[in-house]
């Protein structure tokens, strides 16, 4: 079965944890324990968040004169070789040595007409509280959303149309290669004159679950799963009434409300794959990996299922 594995951000760095390099290496290997069993047994594609890594080196490039700062086409890319650099050598110590990995930096294209540029909804960097967000707005022009109880810097997060490595992807799959791409939702990338076909960055973070979805479909993946800090989707989260859906369709969940800065585009992904490629998606825990792809743990989401079943 081909798989495409996608870890949330949440899940490389947690919150309140510190932007280290040694924290994210303890939580890569942590990821590749429960990923290296499934990369045994199936062909498995690896995506990743990439949020507090890129937050982090802009706030960094900050530091500098503004014509100094690199853009963040270009943080993407490199956080995408850093985590990809982490994650195969983990899994790597893990599993056979025959077992052959590629990390590849993936170029994503975006619409420059995407309305996500006029309303900033990505999050990227760590937390701050009310007083010191207000200070960076104003310092240096960032615009904050409030992310829980905290605040953290937005970015547009536009639509992923294309990506422009999926042929070497399909065939370092078909030589057996493990693979991670598409990190951070891809380096966003647009044409700056259609009739040159001038290929440029643009400053931007593509949802990672949307790129995902759309991976998953250029491969013709059997499943996506898309990892998180918490065990599933529920309704009315956070209420004395919630509850765990265990399987559901895109029909069910059509009209409710997800949060739009975290379960609402790995909803909004799951669904657009069940329909569109007519496979299924499943969103849950990485500590819960194993089950969620043995339909056992997590929500998974098909156009098979009739309603909602909830988890008991």
């Amino acid at each position: 079965m081909r798989i495409v594995v996608a870890l949330g951000g949440n899940v490389l760095l947690k919150r309140g944890e510190p932007m280290t390099a040694d924290a994210q290496r303890a939580n890569v290997r942590i990821a590749a324990r429960a990923i290296a069993p499934l990369a045994r047994t199936h062909q498995v594609v690896i995506s990743h968040g990439n949020g507090p890594q890129v937050g982090l080196l802009a706030l960094q490039g900050a530091a500098y004169k503004p014509d100094e700062a690199y853009p963040l086409d270009v943080l993407g890319a490199e956080t995408e070789g850093m985590i990809g650099y982490m994650i195969e050598q983990e899994l790597g110590n893990l599993l056979p040595f025959e077992v052959p990995f590629a990390t590849l930096l993936t170029m994503v294209e975006v619409d420059p007409d995407d309305p996500a540029f006029q309303n900033p909804t990505k999050f990227v960097g760590p937390v701050y509280d009310q007083a010191e967000a207000d200070r960076l707005a104003a310092d240096k022009g960032w615009i904050f959303k409030p992310d829980g109880a905290m605040w953290r810097r937005v970015v547009p997060s536009p639509i992923p149309k294309r990506i422009f490595e999926i042929r070497p992807v399909k065939w370092l799959l078909d030589h057996g290669t493990v693979v991670i791409c598409a990190g951070g939702g891809g380096i966003p990338t647009m044409y700056q004159k259609e009739a040159e076909r001038k290929l440029v960055g643009i400053e931007a973070v593509i949802d990672k679950d949307l790129c995902s979805e759309l991976l998953a479909r250029e491969i013709d993946a059997d499943l996506l799963v898309m990892l998180t800090d918490v065990d599933a989707v529920y309704l009315d989260w956070g209420a004395p009434t919630q509850r765990a859906i265990r399987r559901t369709n895109p029909a069910a969940l059509a009209g409710i409300g997800f949060a739009p800065g975290s379960m609402g585009p790995k909803v909004d992904a799951a669904c657009r794959f069940a329909q569109r490629a007519g496979k299924k998606a499943a969103i849950g825990a990485l500590a819960d990996l194993s089950r969620i792809v043995a339909g056992e743990a997590g929500t998974t989401i098909s156009k098979e299922d009739d309603g909602m079943v909830f988890a008991t």
